[in-house]
């Protein structure tokens, strides 16, 4: 969605960038934010805490990029204001449940779970529109369960410390479901910028909350993974969504982010000894393709979702991010 400040020169230059540097920027937002779990991991705050820093570290960033944007950061009605600080809420628990996740469980299966977001607002299509699925849709379904159980099953052959990072993350998926439902309205009268930061003012302090009731350390000793996190996932990687996904249909935008579950897996086994087997990579990819069916779905109440669970951002009515 354009901005209502965007002028009409503005859109035309806008769609005549290339084809190829919107597909890079498609790529390279998805592989930013597939780093965001290993940045999480090599935090010597607590992974609650490092949400925290996330949000808190990007917040005059993104005000920032509301301001050059032409969105407006104030005078929004109450209503509206209300809806985004829940927004803001709700992302903070998707935050929250996601990292610790990230923990607990292989960073492939983190990222995978983390994005089911998507096959819940489907679902939820189908309720609002009282009917059932339809045949692609109905594979969509068997693949998630399939790829779910299958990686579900692998975890706790690891260990049931694994699993139990899976359900967070599966969790994460629910609460960014809820988020996305959430700013629908909210999203006809303020820009991607402005719901970002916005968001992020209203999730910081329940992060913290959150991580001192957990007893996590939150002042670091090094600095550097948290701003490699809060860069990659909250400005680089959004930034480039931002950018390029208005430009794709769902079906690419959901092709794209199979390229977060394997730069996920690939920095796990690089900087975590984590092994991915045959069974592994066969249960990745049902659920991926799940993914990419539940993006294409008429049934999703907001046609384009971000690429990524924690992510917020987005054109709600084209949309997402």
């Amino acid at each position: 969605m354009v901005n209502s400040t965007t002028s009409a020169d503005e859109v035309r230059q806008e769609r005549d960038y290339p084809r190829w540097l919107l597909l890079a920027a498609l790529l390279g937002g998805n592989v930013a934010l597939a780093l965001g779990p290993w940045a999480v991991r090599l935090a010597d705050s607590g992974p609650v805490s490092a949400g925290f820093w996330r949000l808190f570290l990007a917040l005059p960033f993104l005000a920032v990029l509301a301001r050059a944007n032409g969105e407006t950061l104030g005078n929004i009605a109450r209503p509206v204001l209300v809806m985004v600080m829940l927004a803001g809420l709700v992302f903070a628990f998707d935050l929250a449940s996601w990292h610790i996740g990230i923990e607990a469980t292989r960073l492939g299966n983190a990222t995978l779970f983390g994005n089911s977001g998507s096959l819940v607002l489907m679902v939820w299509g189908f309720i609002l529109w009282r009917r059932l699925p339809r045949a692609m849709e109905w594979l969509a379904i068997a693949a998630a369960f399939s790829g779910a159980a299958i990686l579900m099953g692998q975890s706790l052959e690891i260990s049931l410390a694994t699993l139990v990072g899976d359900l967070f993350c599966l969790l994460a998926g629910l609460f960014y479901a809820g988020y996305l439902l959430i700013l629908q309205k909210a999203r006809a009268s303020l820009g991607s910028w402005s719901l970002l930061t916005w968001c992020s003012l209203a999730g910081a302090p329940v992060l913290l909350a959150i991580a001192l009731f957990r007893g996590e350390p939150v002042w670091p000793h090094n600095w550097t993974p948290l701003i490699a996190l809060f860069v990659l996932s909250q400005l680089v990687g959004q930034g480039l969504l931002v950018f390029s996904l208005k430009h794709f249909p769902p079906l690419v935008i959901g092709l794209a982010l199979l390229t977060q579950p394997a730069v996920a897996a690939l920095s796990g086994w690089f900087a975590f000894g984590e092994t991915v087997g045959l069974v592994d990579i066969a249960g990745m990819a049902l659920l991926g393709l799940a993914l990419v069916l539940a993006r294409g779905s008429k049934a999703q109440p907001a046609a384009d979702l971000p690429a990524e669970a924690e992510e917020p951002t987005s054109n709600f009515n084209s949309r997402r991010d």
